[in-house]
């Protein structure tokens, strides 16, 4: 029987003698009762917490119009349904409709569960904007509550930290000109500790020098005030010392890695309670994670500063024609890396195959790196930093040259030019497995949470197949809980039928005849409109044309910025009331709500590329791989991006898509599924029935109102 069935019967047959709520003048609620229930969790088994924790959700939820909250419904069905997961041990998938309030739905029973169990509850996050709205949101209800103090760490990657160890290795007192000299200053004079400390940002390629790179931890002379370390030191708490450990989804994911392979992990080793929000995202994190990427200067660096710990300790000569022997093999796969991308590359952040390599002894290359890496063991007990990331590098070289002499066929490889610099990744194929072995495997319960796990479906379970197949989840599907925005009144999708199907032969009459319908549909809601691109190049194409006839455009236009923080572009088109160009992180976490954004266009569908290595693999591996892959992988993001239209109860908008191979006259089989799956009732492929509805809706403002 599951906490739902059972609750309305413990709240009115139990008797709780704890139970003492006072309201405070600021409207805060101190619940007394909990240092007894405290105390007596410890000795007692998870299921003696049952029906004190499931009333202690109840009356939060009972006195949210004394504390300035409305109740939602979706939200407490989703609190009880992780009290349950926490209960009987199990991991739980929920799928949280737009608007339910997923964060104090499960920050509600973490609350609770953190103090029951005196453990710390971790909740994982795709993006560093959604980890910091989560901490704000963990002192609102926390205050509001009246649990005046909960410890809260928000751990992100290294690369949003400032490193003054490097940045002090820049300073040069005469060079005040340049960006990075200034950014340089500005750190080693302790005015800036990470990234988002940058009003109006910082490019990556400026970042890139003075951000946390290869930490070195306690032997670093500015560790006592380095925000790096000190968030390092937070997130491995031991229990008790911590109440809410707020990360990013890789940073969880390296911590389960480390674990696996029996190493100290990242994150504290007991936590109460695993949230990860933003779950659909999950697979792609694990994929990255376990990604080792490999550049011709980061693998020469590697084999030099293995060559030279080896020479101290050992001063054997001997090495030095091998490791000159290893390093022209890195030469020559470099060098026919940087052909492959010549030739097969079309755009900017392209995965493509790598060609089979002829006259290099990688085997030799890997009994040479395996002699390199038992002598590097041997002097790994010392605990010498240097000496253990040296190992580290070696064994990803082994694993580079054994995937590249196709001895292991377990690894997919690809090669890209982020950065503009060549760079060779391999992965693990299958990552189904490692999740299920190391975050499903019932130690602690994990729920996973999003706005858009699900798929069309009858049961729970087929609704929820991909992502289950996906991520090799083990545990409850629980009732997907609908957002309470009205949809059907208050919004309409807009099919533009005429725009050609795009292809990449056509693209530029593709992104002419999206660009002429664009700002047609801009028109309409005369600006206030927010455009998705799924890829760069389309966007940096369409920003060049708008900006060749900015003075003619009745309203601004704003393009993404490069960084981490988006809120000063979002506040500069809200202040505008213009267009917004987007990609990437705008397709989900991003909340504009009230009439500033009107309209959402879709440019084009969300699609993964056929010929990216690892969608190639998934689909080698499905009997129907439009139907089992491509589509349910388009869906997921699709939702993503048109649930940035709708954000409030009163929101009205318009849903435009600029590719018509959703329209009726493509005879598509996935558009009935993509119609069903949204929630956007009313659908249009006539310009004039939208411009109807924006008209009736009082979207398009009247002149003088």
């Amino acid at each position: 029987m599951t906490v739902r069935t059972v609750s309305k019967i413990i709240i009115v047959s139990l008797k709780i003698p704890l139970w003492k709520i006072i309201e405070s003048g600021k409207g805060a609620i101190v619940i007394s009762w909990l240092s007894d229930l405290y105390k007596m969790q410890q000795r007692e088994p998870k299921k003696d917490v049952e029906p004190d924790l499931i009333n202690a959700i109840f009356r939060i939820y009972d006195r949210f119009p004394r504390i300035g909250l409305r109740e939602r419904t979706g939200q407490q069905n989703m609190s009880l349904d992780i009290a349950d997961a926490y209960v009987q041990g199990c991991n739980a998938m929920i799928e949280a409709g737009v608007g339910i309030g997923k964060s104090f739905a499960y920050l509600i029973p973490g609350l609770l569960i953190n103090r029951i169990s005196q453990q710390p509850v971790i909740i994982a996050t795709s993006s560093i904007q959604l980890s910091e709205q989560i901490h704000k949101d963990l002192r609102v209800i926390g205050s509001r509550l009246g649990f005046t103090t909960v410890r809260s760490v928000v751990g992100k990657g290294m690369g949003q930290y400032a490193c003054r160890y490097r940045a002090a290795g820049l300073l040069n007192p005469g060079e005040t000109s340049s960006p990075l000299s200034g950014l340089v200053e500005r750190i080693v004079n302790y005015e800036i500790d990470e990234r988002a400390d940058i009003k109006g940002g910082v490019s990556d390629a400026v970042w890139s020098n003075v951000c946390v790179n290869d930490c070195k931890f306690e032997q670093c002379r500015y560790r006592t005030t380095c925000a790096f370390y000190d968030m390092r030191a937070k997130i491995n708490a031991r229990p008790g010392d911590m109440d809410f450990i707020i990360v990013n989804q890789d940073l969880l994911i390296r911590d389960l890695i480390k674990k696996k392979e029996g190493t100290k992990g990242l994150i504290t080793e007991r936590p109460a309670l695993i949230v990860i929000d933003e779950a659909h995202n999950l697979e792609a994190k694990v994929r990255d994670a376990r990604t080792l990427e490999f550049t011709f200067r980061g693998a020469c660096r590697a084999l030099d500063d293995t060559l030279q710990i080896l020479l101290k300790q050992t001063a054997d000569k001997s090495l030095l024609p091998q490791f000159k022997w290893l390093t022209s093999c890195v030469r020559g796969i470099f060098k026919h890396v940087e052909a492959d991308l010549l030739q097969n590359a079309k755009q900017e952040n392209d995965r493509i195959k790598v060609s089979e390599m002829h006259g290099i002894l990688f085997s030799r290359g890997v009994e040479i790196l395996k002699e390199a890496r038992l002598s590097l063991s041997v002097l790994s007990r010392r605990n010498e930093r240097e000496i253990e990331d040296a190992y580290e590098a070696v064994n990803g070289l082994i694993e580079l040259f054994a995937v590249l002499a196709g001895t292991k066929d377990s690894y997919l490889l690809w090669a890209s030019k982020p950065q503009r610099e060549a760079t060779v990744s391999i992965c693990p194929k299958n990552i189904s497995q490692f999740l299920k072995h190391t975050l499903f495997n019932g130690k602690t319960s994990v729920i996973l949470t999003s706005a858009t796990l699900c798929q069309g479906g009858e049961t729970l379970e087929e609704q929820y197949a991909y992502l289950t197949q996906s991520l090799g989840y083990k545990g409850d599907f629980m009732d997907r809980q609908a957002s309470p925005f009205d949809y059907d009144n208050h919004t309409m999708m807009y099919i533009a039928k005429d725009v050609p199907h795009y292809h990449h032969e056509n693209r530029t009459g593709y992104l002419e005849a999206a660009y002429k319908e664009m700002l047609r549909l801009c028109k309409v809601t005369e600006g206030r409109t927010l455009v998705l691109f799924s890829a760069k190049e389309d966007m940096k194409a369409v920003y060049s044309k708008l900006m060749a006839e900015a003075d003619r455009l009745p309203w601004a236009v704003h393009v993404q910025k490069e960084g981490s923080s988006q809120d000063e572009v979002i506040a500069e088109f809200r202040g505008s009331k213009g267009v917004l160009l987007s990609t990437g992180v705008f397709w989900e976490g991003i909340n504009i709500e009230g009439s500033d954004l009107s309209q959402v266009i879709v440019f084009r569908l969300p699609f993964p590329v056929p010929a990216d290595p690892v969608y190639e693999y998934k689909a080698s591996m499905a009997a129907h791989p439009l139907q089992e892959v491509f589509v349910p992988d388009m869906l997921l993001r699709l939702r993503q991006g048109t649930g940035r239209l709708i954000r409030s109860e009163t929101d009205l908008g318009v849903l435009s898509i600029l590719d018509s191979r959703l329209s009726s006259a493509a005879g598509k089989d996935y558009r009935r599924k993509v119609l069903d799956t949204l929630p956007f009732k009313r659908v249009t492929e006539d310009f004039r029935v939208l411009e109807k509805f924006v008209r009736e809706k009082g979207i398009k403002r009247v002149p003088g109102s």
